[in-house]
Parts: structure tokens; C-alpha cells; sequence
């Protein structure tokens, strides 16, 4: 879903890992934090799952102000189509208007997004929406440069009628292993689940994560031993 993990025309490009998950009760959407500037990373903190009402979020990977100003369009939408119909927006009405702003504007658009959320007519809905402004509505649903290295471990550990704990530990699994591997993807993982009790957000930090084949363990760095004011001698 994201072109390239480096410089898109100058701009800040969120060479990212996104996921969805849908499991027996709701959904669970997960991300890296790192946005870049071809080789330069602009925020190690940036928050990817985007809020749409207070049922549907959206991930989002490609340029950052691509996805960002959908999800404005279609926040401001939803908001109007609420007030008019007096309930909450479904989850496929918000996929469908992102399909509609991402298709209409497809030459002028270069990021890929995935909507999730839950409603009271179809419960826990993952959504996909590629480059081109295809629709398709997923179990599960991964994109950005870090999705490459997780389709043969999304088809081995991927399966129907997970409990919440079972997608969440999914999620954070596949999104740390992205991190190992991508270069365009790491800083902190995020994590929303939104299920009929409401949304719940959660957050892992880099030092957290599980370490994969031949990652090291986070070390010290000469500054923060310096910090603590009794710093051990150099030894040759």
C-alpha cells in the first residue's frame, strides 16, 4: 500500500506498518509511529490510527498530508451524516466515503488506508483501502511498506473467532516484527479496540517490544550514563 519507504516528491511520508484485525466481538487496529523524510525520520511519535466518530478509526500510510486530509473530508462528512440521521455512522458507510474521496482523486492521492470500527447492524468490520480506491471488506487487513515482511506470518497465525487478548497480542506481535525488519517502520506501537463497551487505546513502547532474530537489547547510551552524574571510567 506505501510505493516506497523513502522520499515521496519531498514530502513527509509515513513508510509504515498498519494493521487491522477483526475477532470475535469487535476489531483491533495497530501501528508504528515513524514518519519519514526520504532517509530523515520527522516524527518518531506520530499517531497513525486516526479517529473517524466515536465507532470508526482509520489507519493510514503513504504521504502523511494525503491521508491526514481524508481523514479530514471524511470526519467533517460523517459528522453531517450523523446530525441528519440522528444514529451513528456504520463502519461501511465510512469506508465507502474514503473509497469515494480516495477513488475521485486517485491521480492526485498516494496513500493507503484501513478502516475499522464496530456498529450495532454488523458488529466489527475491517475495511482496505489500496492505492487506487479499491474497497475490500477483509477479516484482516495489513498495509504500508512493513506489511511486506507479514503476509506468510499473517497466513500461518491469522485465524476465526479470536477472543480480544488473542487479536490484540496478534497485533502487537506483527507490527514489533514489521519494526525488526522495515527500515521505514519503528518507534512505538499503538493499539485501538473499538468493540459494543466502546474503544480502548493502549500503547507499547519501543523498549517493550519482543526481540527478534539477532536484535539487540537496548543499551545505554554514553549520554544518559553521563546524565546520571557519576559516570564509569572509559576502559580501552
Amino acid at each position: 500500500m506505501d510505493p516506497t519507504a523513502g522520499d515521496l516528491n519531498g514530502e513527509h511520508s509515513m513508510g509504515t506498518t498498519i494493521i487491522g484485525v477483526s475477532y470475535n466481538g469487535g476489531v483491533v487496529l495497530g501501528a508504528d509511529s515513524r514518519t519519514s523524510t526520504g532517509m530523515y525520520v520527522a516524527n518518531r511519535a506520530s499517531d497513525k490510527i486516526t479517529q473517524l466518530t466515536d465507532n470508526v478509526y482509520v489507519c493510514r500510510s503513504g504521504s502523511a498530508a494525503d491521508s491526514q486530509v481524508i481523514s479530514d473530508y471524511v470526519r467533517y462528512f460523517l459528522h453531517q451524516h450523523t446530525i441528519q440521521l440522528g444514529q451513528p455512522a456504520t463502519v461501511k458507510v465510512a469506508a465507502n466515503l474514503v473509497r469515494l474521496l480516495a477513488y475521485n482523486n486517485k491521480n492526485m492521492l498516494q496513500t493507503g488506508l484501513i478502516v475499522g470500527g464496530w456498529d450495532k447492524y454488523e458488529g466489527g468490520k475491517i475495511y482496505g483501502i489500496p492505492l487506487g480506491g479499491t474497497v475490500l471488506e477483509q477479516p484482516f487487513a495489513i498495509g504500508g511498506s512493513g506489511s511486506s515482511y507479514l503476509y506468510g506470518f499473517f497466513d500461518q497465525a491469522w485465524k476465526a473467532d479470536m477472543t480480544q487478548e488473542e487479536a490484540e497480542k496478534l497485533v502487537v506481535k506483527a507490527v514489533s516484527l514489521a519494526i525488526a525488519r522495515d527500515g521505514a517502520s519503528g518507534g512505538v506501537i499503538r493499539t485501538v479496540t473499538i468493540n459494543s463497551d466502546g474503544v480502548t487505546r493502549k500503547f507499547y513502547p519501543g523498549d517493550e517490544h519482543p526481540l527478534w532474530h539477532e536484535e539487540l537489547e537496548a543499551q545505554n547510551s554514553l549520554l544518559d550514563i553521563l546524565a546520571t552524574g557519576t559516570p564509569e571510567p572509559m576502559v580501552s
